[in-house]
């Protein structure tokens, strides 16, 4: 049963897990205003994520509840403390266990979620499909919010960015290639990225930029594989901000990565991604996670052994060809 719109005048949304997954949800966060445009909008995030997700105008505040185990005591302080804000419903997009115990806890009359991980817990939930990945992520998250009536003509990715970028990187074409993946069967070897760096660098005669974190629960073999490369290589790993990292993606003609978070990030600022997925694994492949944007492309097989440096290198080249007016 969907509620009437004007009976909602504060929604909490739930999405605090990885970085990728959060941008995925803006479509989501657009279509919600769009429709109850004078609700409040509350935001439940990892604390990994704050800096972007307050480039994000939709929410009115952010609420921080991080992504891991918490005791029975911390459940139940945040429950009374959600509590006293009286929300009318809450939008549970990454379904967990505590949060499905948090929204029943709290009391909020409305709480829409997927049938499981204690789904009884809800109020109205839908079947969670998304694993046979038959379609993307974004949409999956629209028809979660679509329940409560919440529908947006605009499914685009966007952050608002302030300030400027790094002055060493202006005026100059640069490549971004991220060698890393919060999941090692999705990583494309290490050594191909740097021989593809290499190739761009001294065929194309382009500066590539190394992005990305060799720590946490990033995989691949870390910043010192790139070091001394090339002059026109510069190594970049573990030297950003989230903030920082949107702004150069930015100002880059190109991504180059594997299926991690700053595709999205790369695909929320405009600049277009040539992904490396494997198709062989249903809820992994490009149909669910793939880069969200018109200008974007990408590689896939089985295996991603199977993808070379050559079919990398051909299709960014043509990529780079096609948008060499937009930069």
């Amino acid at each position: 049963m969907q509620m009437e719109f004007q009976e909602l005048r504060k929604i909490l949304v739930v999405r605090n897990d990885r970085l990728g997954e959060f941008l995925l949800i803006i479509p989501a966060l657009r279509a919600i205003k769009e429709t109850f445009n004078s609700a409040e909008l509350s935001l439940v995030i990892n604390s990994s994520v704050k800096e972007l997700a307050e480039k994000i105008q939709y929410a009115h505040d952010l609420i921080i509840w991080e992504n891991k185990r918490h005791s029975l005591k911390e459940i139940l302080g945040f429950s009374r403390l959600l509590k006293q804000k009286k929300y009318d419903a809450c939008l549970i997009l990454n379904p967990s266990k505590e949060f499905n115990l948090i929204s029943f806890l709290t009391g909020i009359p409305t709480r829409v979620g997927y049938d499981r991980k204690w789904g009884f817990l809800l109020t109205d939930k839908i079947k969670d499909t998304k694993h046979f990945g038959d379609r993307h992520e974004v949409d999956c998250n629209l028809e979660l919010v679509g329940f409560i009536g919440a529908k947006t003509t605009d499914n685009s990715l966007s952050i608002k960015l302030e300030g400027k970028t790094l002055p060493e990187l202006m005026g100059r074409l640069n490549v971004a290639i991220h060698p890393f993946v919060s999941d090692p069967i999705k990583l494309w070897p290490v050594e191909r990225f740097k021989q593809l760096a290499k190739r761009i660098s001294s065929e194309l005669g382009l500066r590539v930029l190394i992005i990305g974190k060799d720590q946490g629960d990033s995989i691949g073999k870390g910043r010192a594989e790139f070091e001394n490369l090339d002059t026109n290589i510069v190594n970049m790993i573990n030297k950003t901000s989230l903030i920082e990292l949107a702004q150069i993606l930015k100002e880059c003609k190109l991504l180059i990565s594997c299926d991690s978070g700053p595709v999205h990030l790369s695909c929320a600022v405009g600049t277009p991604v040539l992904a490396l997925f494997r198709n062989d694994l249903p809820g992994k492949t490009a149909k669910r996670w793939g880069p969200y944007s018109p200008d974007s492309k990408v590689l896939e097989k089985n295996s991603l052994v199977d993808i070379t440096v050559d079919d990398v290198f051909l299709k960014a080249k043509e990529m780079l060809s096609i948008n060499s007016h937009d930069k």
